[in-house]
C-alpha cells in the first residue's frame, strides 16, 4: 500500500472539566525524525509516547503537539510561605526604623521577595492520562488515514508515468525496425564513396558490420526496461509501504533508459528517450514523498 510521507491528524477531548488536544503533522524525510511537545504534567510519559510514535508513524519528519487544560482551582492557587514572609517583614521594618523611613507598604514589598509566593505544579492522575492516550490514538488513526488517501493520489500518478514509459518504449520498438537497415545502407554508401564499390571486400564488410551492429543492439535494454516497469507497477500494489523499494527499481529503470539512449544512434529514438527521462524524473520526485 502506497502511503504519503506527508500527513496530518488531530483529535480532541472535552468533558469533566478537562480539555485535551493532540495534533500530528509530518513532512518527507529519509529517516524518522520526531519532535514531541507535551504538557509538563505528562512529562513522565514522554518515552512511552516516543516509542509508540516510532512504531505507528514509521518514517518522516513528524511533529506531535499535545496540549491540555485541566480545570483544577487548587492547582492554580497561590501558596504563601508565612514563615519567610514574617522574616522578610521584620527585617524590612527594622531597617526602615533605623533609617527613619516610613513603615507603610512593607507587607506589599515583602510579598514580592523571592520564594514568598509559589504556585503548585499541575499533576495529572492516571485517569487523565488514559483520556490523553485515547485522544493520541485517535489522532494517529486520522493521521494514517490522511497518509493513505494522499498515497492513493501518488499511486495513480506513479502508475500513469510508468505506463507512459512503457508506451514510449513501444514507439521506440516501432522506430527501431528501420534503424539497422539504415545504418547498413549509410556505411555502404561511405565505403562506395571512399574506395569504390568494386574495391570493397564484402565478406570483411559483413564481419565488421555484424560487430558494429552488435554494439548498437538494444534488445537486452528493452527487455530489462519493460521488466523493471512491470515490477514497479506490481510493487505499487504491494501490501506494505515500499517507497525505498520503488526508489531502487526506478534507479534500475534509469540505467536501462540511459543505455538505450547512448546505443540508439538514431535522432528520433533519442528524442523519445528524452521523454522517458522526463517521466522518470517526475517519478523520482514523487517517490521522495512516498513512505
Amino acid at each position: 500500500m502506497i502511503k504519503s510521507m506527508t500527513g496530518y491528524g488531530i483529535a480532541n477531548y472535552d468533558g469533566e472539566g478537562s480539555h485535551f488536544s493532540v495534533e500530528i503533522k509530518s513532512l518527507n524525510s529519509k529517516f524518522f525524525d520526531l519532535s514531541l511537545r507535551l504538557p509538563k504534567e505528562f512529562s513522565d510519559k514522554e518515552l512511552l509516547l516516543r516509542n509508540e510514535c516510532s512504531k505507528l508513524l514509521e518514517r518522516g519528519k513528524v511533529n506531535v503537539n499535545i496540549s491540555s487544560d485541566i480545570e483544577n482551582p487548587l492547582a492554580k492557587a497561590a501558596k504563601i510561605n508565612k514563615v519567610l514572609l514574617k522574616h522578610y517583614y521584620a527585617e524590612l521594618r527594622t531597617v526602615a526604623e533605623e533609617l527613619g523611613e516610613p513603615t507603610t507598604n512593607l507587607l506589599k514589598t515583602a510579598l514580592t521577595l523571592p520564594e514568598v509566593i509559589s504556585y503548585a505544579e499541575a499533576v495529572a492522575d492516571e485517569g487523565e492520562w488514559e483520556k490523553v492516550y485515547a485522544v493520541f490514538l485517535r489522532a494517529i488513526e486520522q493521521f494514517n488515514k490522511f497518509r493513505v488517501d494522499e498515497g492513493e493520489v501518488l499511486k495513480n500518478d506513479l502508475l500513469q508515468r510508468a505506463k507512459s514509459i512503457m508506451e514510449l518504449q513501444t514507439i521506440v520498438e516501432e522506430k527501431e525496425t528501420d534503424r539497422i537497415p539504415l545504418i547498413r545502407e549509410k556505411l555502404a554508401g561511405y565505403l562506395d564513396k571512399a574506395v569504390g564499390k568494386d574495391n570493397v571486400d564484402q565478406n570483411r564488410f559483413e564481419q565488421e558490420l555484424i560487430y558494429y551492429i552488435d554494439k548498437l543492439d538494444i534488445t537486452e535494454e528493452k527487455v530489462r526496461l519493460r521488466s523493471h516497469c512491470n515490477y514497479f507497477i506490481k510493487a505499487l500494489d504491494a501490501a506494505d509501504a515500499n517507497g525505498k523499494k520503488l526508489a531502487f527499481i526506478s534507479q534500475e529503470m534509469g540505467r536501462e533508459i540511459n543505455t538505450l539512449g547512448s546505443k540508439a544512434n538514431n535522432a528520433e529514438i533519442q528524442q523519445i528517450v528524452v521523454k522517458m527521462k522526463e517521466e522518470l524524473e517526475k517519478i523520482k520526485e514523487q517517490l521522495l514523498n512516498v513512505l
